[in-house]
């Protein structure tokens, strides 16, 4: 039978998750192997180095930098507030001072007599690194952080934005074909992962940066209402860093893309729970997926583990979701592998495969413009 290998999204009703939680600078491990983490548990921190802050201390004072060390009032490695006595100038026959106030809080790192300048290094920042899934540490890595591990249901979604955030499950829409208006946002969806079937609207993301919703995941979602909530045109990046104060992740395209069913019902089944979610995306390369991860009880029944990019064998009867113009967003089954590869629109050779629609219709298109869909 013919194949090939084309990457894929993972729908799991039930999979090993496992993650790294990672310091971006040496730190301090909190937990030991073996502990039992819930998704909030603090599990590594350390101190990133302040900000720092150069005074030009001999062009404010009207002395030659060599005098700058000897009219010092704190040296280095000593505390400064800001608003206290950093230098006085020795004037003219002990008259006519000259001083100067620090304008930062910091350390003095270093007093320089060759250009005159002073450079305050602003107070650390506390780096923390949560846990983002209840589970259990697996491995300890000295002054980095820990592995983590979790039975869990997962579902990878196509694009996202906004970083990692948890709450409980709550399903706002009573059908994978219904939409995310503002009149479904509720008072006490607070703090909640909101699942919406089919597009979500502007107004209901703004409504929910008002109500205090953690993070929203829908089928799809207009461009422009995406670049009206960011404020600006995304482009080709890396998303996660947006801070639009909630997560939105999007599991099958741009539009009115109704949400696959069997993950809206796998969604539903897990209505309640403690969810994790992270909206981080590498756009068009396709490394980096948001996750939406359900850890669950239980003993696990799988031996599959959940992996950041999924992928596998591309067969006749394999579910896929075409990824480029103009089928985007269509789910639908492989119906043939032909192996000779055909001339496109465009006058280039590729080999193709044909796909059955579950919109109706059969449509063929280069591989590469498939990815497969995890079934449960």
């Amino acid at each position: 039978m013919a194949h090939a290998y084309t990457p894929g999204l993972q729908v799991k009703d039930e999979i090993l998750y496992r993650v790294q939680r990672l310091l971006p600078i040496p730190g301090e491990v909190l937990v030991q192997e073996g502990d039992k983490v819930a998704a909030d548990t603090v599990v590594a921190r350390s101190q990133q180095p302040g900000d720092i802050f150069p005074i030009n201390l001999a062009n404010q004072l009207g002395v030659s930098p060599s005098e700058v060390p000897k009219v010092m009032h704190l040296q280095v490695g000593d505390k400064v507030e800001k608003g206290e006595l950093l230098a006085t100038s020795k004037g003219i026959f002990g008259l006519f001072k000259t001083s100067r106030n620090s304008p930062y809080s910091g350390t003095i790192e270093s007093i320089s007599h060759v250009t005159g300048q002073v450079i305050i290094r602003g107070e650390p920042i506390p780096v923390q690194v949560n846990a983002f899934v209840a589970g259990k540490v697996m491995e300890v890595f000295p002054e980095e952080g820990v592995s983590i591990e979790t039975k869990a249901a997962f579902v990878q979604g196509i694009f996202g934005i906004g970083g990692e955030i948890q709450g409980p499950l709550v399903i706002a829409t009573e059908s994978a074909n219904e939409d995310l208006t503002a009149e479904l946002i509720k008072p006490d969806h607070r703090g909640s992962i909101l699942v919406a079937g089919r597009r979500i609207h502007g107004d209901a993301v703004k409504q929910a940066q008002e109500s205090g919703v953690n993070a929203i995941i829908g089928g799809g979602i207009d461009d422009q209402d995406l670049k009206e909530i960011l404020g600006y045109d995304l482009g080709v990046a890396i998303t996660g860093s947006e801070s639009i104060g909630l997560t939105i992740i999007i599991t099958e395209g741009f539009g009115e893309i109704a949400m696959a069913q069997h993950t809206f019902s796998l969604l539903q089944r897990h209505a309640g729970a403690l969810t994790s979610v992270n909206g981080a995306t590498q756009i068009r390369a396709g490394v980096l997926r948001p996750e939406i991860v359900i850890p669950t009880e239980g003993t696990l029944n799988s031996e599959e583990t959940a992996q950041r990019v999924g992928g596998g064998v591309l067969e006749v009867g394999s579910h896929v979701r075409l990824i480029r113009d103009p089928y985007f967003g269509r789910l639908g089954t492989v119906a043939d592998l032909p192996t000779e590869p055909h001339i496109l629109d465009s006058g280039s050779k590729a080999r193709v495969l044909v796909v059955d629609c579950e919109s109706g219709g059969q449509v063929t298109v280069p591989r590469a413009n498939v990815e497969l869909v995890g079934d449960q």
